[in-house]
């Protein structure tokens, strides 16, 4: 997961969770269900083939976690995968702040991230270059691969777009805003060490490429009821459609796909 814009708490609702992930299109990948096979049947998220894990995730207990990767040219690669943090979490049952005290002790196992772990009462973002947990007020906010709120245009376009999306906007207007292919001079970039060329192909919010781009766009949104409702569009190579899943449960009605 690469850019990510949230709502915690505001006009009302619990959460609304926008996100693309960036990826590789030859990284195999298993669009969003709920984990039975991994007997994990509460966990709606999608997976990554290859080392297992996942991005972003909810569970019907409304426990819901997102990750990205801190970029850092160079930095050493942990042996284990970044990805695992996000279902070790919605697998077990706690808090966000004691599981975060604990993967404090294990930062040397990981490549540098960011990890969103939140439930129906508590939001927290731990930053592991920063090493210090935060609990987050209620607001808006955005993350993509450097600190929370960092001065990234793509990251506070979104933001600002959400905010002023506001509570009315539907889940369709909500994936407009991640489809925003936009690439921003190179005076507003950040200086992260790759090459200016990928720098610049990196800046827009929805990235299209012949080998790695968005795969996938997601919105998670939490009702005051419980409802839930995940929503995944998925994409290949060029940007080009592959298909889109939509989940809604929660305490106020039956489940649903489409």
């Amino acid at each position: 997961m690469c850019l990510i814009a949230f709502a915690w708490r505001t006009a009302g609702q619990p959460l609304v969770m926008l996100a693309n992930r960036d990826e590789f299109h030859a990284r195999p990948t298993r669009a969003a269900t709920f984990w039975t096979e991994e007997g994990q049947p509460e966990l709606l998220a999608g997976k990554d083939l290859e080392a297992g894990g996942t991005w972003m995730g909810v569970t019907r207990a409304e426990r819901f976690a997102a990750l990205t990767n801190i970029r850092s040219p160079g930095a050493r690669q942990g042996p284990r995968s970044r990805g695992d943090l996000v279902t070790g979490y919605l697998a077990g049952d706690q808090p966000p702040d004691v599981f975060l005290e604990q993967l404090k002790q294990q930062l040397g196992d990981y490549a540098g991230f960011n990890l969103l772990l939140g439930d129906r009462h508590q939001l927290w973002h731990f930053n592991s270059l920063e090493g210090r947990p935060v609990a987050l007020p209620p607001g808006v906010y955005g993350l993509s691969n450097d600190s929370l709120d960092s001065h990234w245009p793509k990251l506070e376009t979104l933001r600002d777009r959400l905010s002023k999306a506001g509570p009315d906007a539907d889940t369709e207007q909500l994936l407009e805003l991640l489809a925003d292919s936009q690439r921003y001079p190179d005076e507003l970039l950040p200086h992260t060490g790759i090459d200016p060329d990928w720098e610049r192909a990196l800046s827009a919010a929805f990235i299209v490429g012949d080998t790695y781009g968005t795969r996938a766009s997601t919105v998670l949104r939490i009702a005051p009821g419980g409802r839930i409702e995940f929503r995944e569009k998925r994409f290949g190579s060029m940007g080009t459609p592959l298909g889109e899943s939509t989940w809604e449960f929660g305490a106020d009605r039956p489940d649903h796909r489409a």
